[in-house]
């Protein structure tokens, strides 16, 4: 007897599988039972699972009986002619959806031609195995399986025209691409996904080649002349918002310019941009702790005793400014309220970014890497035909990672931008190798894509010819401009008074367990001394007792509380975090005491 688990859940029991699921599958063809109902059978567990859940990925296949596709050229022409649809195909029983755990139950042969007698189905197209941004890859089938999964997440981080009516948004993290182009090597889903809409990345003349070291580690080299051009050119758009709130008692934000009494009023510098009503005029320029929105609020924390106090009735400053180290162009402001109706002012900061060392590039093929240095353009290494590439890559990227498909990029980008043509290099439909060589050697370039080259800084050639050709690259939204992060003083927790933690409000940089190996092994352990003492404290210990004196600053004199004025009290210098365990250690009722020696 095999069991049956509907959902997961127990429904009962049958004797004779194959027959149950032959039923249920043809009902289920027929249109008896629900289409969206998958079953399959766990030969290790002898139980058939049903599922009828939702979130479950599903995928067409062609259904096969006895050795025969069920999709015939009939089909095919009525569906040229659109007198059939997709919804057609499913009720005749000719395509179905398939789950995973049906999956495991079935034959799928990848091409008509493959299909045998033991076959179950037949895949659409072998592209359909791959999803959206996977099959807008080019030549995938010669791309190991690993670098196929990181060029469909590259391409989800690629900057462009993400949407048409970007302007009119207010996104939180949104780049457009001044220059996006339509690639030269394409696949028939850039069609399909209608790329041009909103393109990504751009056509550049890459040389395959190491030069002066400089793109090691998977760093690329980048033409400054290019980049002077428009090549990766980016607007980046950040934005701001301020809102009137409500407090209990009829308090309210205000927005505004803040008076020279409140409490926390920055300098009168800081408030230049602002008009009338306390909001920063469209296009002004700012730079750091620039205010963009004025803004005072009502006190906090306003006791009974503290009504008729003056200075506790007296506002606070609260205004949005830019923080350290941000800058750029006032984009446009929004003036409305929000679902409780209050006023909402936002804003929107514009910043051109220039790439510079440091910005992520990469192609479509999971071979990312940063600017390693930008060159002038009169120290590129150029071809014996003049051409002067955009990009240098490097060569020690190929041999481990094996991305066949980068090599074969390159050598179709050349054929189509000396053609003046699409290539199309479609998974499993892609042109040979053998025939874009043949159309190199008739366009009269040498058939294995390599060209002579010469050193620009002496004039000499260079003894190895460099493979070159047109590739399609993306540039990144990872932008050394958002992660520079440097710190000296600043902002401190207040139980630990160890520095804040994070980027965004100046936090301090944690030194851990191996990078203080990598200083010790660096022989810079002096260096610790200095990073960890970013909590440092002085504390009075009485050597008698060993407990913590009390220190009158007035009197510039430390007394033990245990011992009287007469007990030896030294100051030492410890970490708080070690101070603060022991204040701990005491709460919990264990007595603790330091134990002084001279220091040698």
């Amino acid at each position: 007897m095999v069991d049956i688990f509907l959902n997961e859940k127990f429904v009962g029991t049958v004797a004779n599988q194959n027959e149950f699921l032959n039923t249920i599958k043809s009902q289920r063809r027929e249109g008896i039972i629900p289409e969206k109902l998958n079953v399959g059978y766990d030969h290790e567990l002898n139980e058939i699972h049903i599922e009828t859940t939702k979130g479950r990925a599903r995928r067409p296949l062609i259904i096969v009986k006895d050795g025969n596709s069920q999709f015939t050229e009939e089909h095919l022409k009525k569906l040229k002619e659109k007198t059939i649809s997709w919804d057609d195909l499913l009720k005749e029983g000719v395509i179905e959806y398939i789950d995973s755990r049906e999956e495991e139950n079935t034959l799928v042969a990848l091409e008509e031609k493959d299909v045998t007698k033991d076959h179950t189905h037949l895949e659409i197209s072998p592209i359909t195995i791959l999803g959206v941004c996977t099959s807008l890859v080019p030549f995938s089938n010669f791309g190991s399986s690993s670098r196929l999964i990181r060029g469909s997440k590259l391409q989800k981080q690629g900057l462009g025209v993400y949407t048409q009516n970007y302007l009119l948004r207010l996104d939180t993290d949104a780049s457009i691409l001044h220059y996006p182009q339509r690639p030269i090597t394409k696949t028939f889903m850039h069609d399909v996904f209608k790329y041009d809409a909103h393109a990504m990345g751009q056509n550049l003349t890459i040389a395959v080649m190491s030069y002066q070291g400089y793109n090691m580690q998977d760093a690329v080299i980048l033409n400054r002349g290019s980049v002077e051009r428009g090549l990766g050119r980016t607007t980046y758009f950040k934005p701001f918002s301020a809102t009137e709130l409500r407090y209990s008692g009829g308090l309210m934000d205000q927005i505004g310019i803040p008076d020279k009494e409140m409490k926390g009023y920055r300098s009168e510098r800081d408030y230049r941009n602002l008009e009338d009503d306390g909001i920063v005029f469209t296009e002004a320029r700012l730079k750091q702790d620039d205010v963009l929105i004025g803004k005072t609020s009502p006190p906090r924390f306003l006791g009974s005793l503290e009504e008729f106090n003056i200075d506790a009735n007296t506002r606070r400053e609260s205004s949005i400014a830019l923080g350290e180290g941000m800058h750029g162009i006032v984009d446009m402001t929004f003036l409305t309220e929000n679902e409780e109706g209050n006023r909402l002012v936002q804003t929107r900061l514009r910043q051109q970014r220039i790439p510079e060392i440091g910005d992520k590039f990469a192609s479509r093929h999971g071979q990312k890497g940063v600017i390693g240095l930008l060159v002038p353009h009169v120290d590129m290494p150029f071809s014996s035909r003049g051409t002067t590439p955009d990009i240098i890559f490097s060569p020690h990227s190929i041999p481990s990672r094996m991305t066949v498909s980068h090599l074969l990029e390159v050598i179709s980008g050349k054929v189509g931008a000396l053609a003046g043509e699409y290539i199309d290099a479609t998974t499993f439909d892609s042109p040979s190798e053998s025939s874009l060589r043949k159309q190199l050697v008739n366009l009269g370039f040498s058939e294995d894509g390599k060209e002579t080259f010469y050193n620009p800084l002496t004039g000499e050639r260079m003894e190895a010819k460099i493979y070159t050709g047109n590739i399609f690259y993306l540039k990144l939204k990872h932008m050394v401009a958002n992660k520079l992060h440097a710190r000296a003083a600043g902002r401190i927790q207040l139980l630990t008074r160890q520095p804040v933690e994070g980027r965004a409000m100046g936090g301090g940089l944690r030194v851990g367990e191996m990078e203080k190996d990598c200083l010790v092994a660096h022989g810079a352990s002096l260096l610790l001394k200095e990073r960890f003492d970013s909590d440092k404290t002085v504390l009075h210990v009485c050597e008698t007792c060993g407990m913590f004196a009390t220190y009158d600053s007035y009197k510039n004199q430390a007394i033990c509380t245990r011992c009287g004025g007469d007990a030896k009290v030294s100051p030492v210098e410890m970490s708080y975090a070690f101070k603060l365990l022991l204040d701990e250690i005491r709460s919990l009722g264990i007595d603790s005491k330091v134990e002084l020696k001279e220091k040698f």
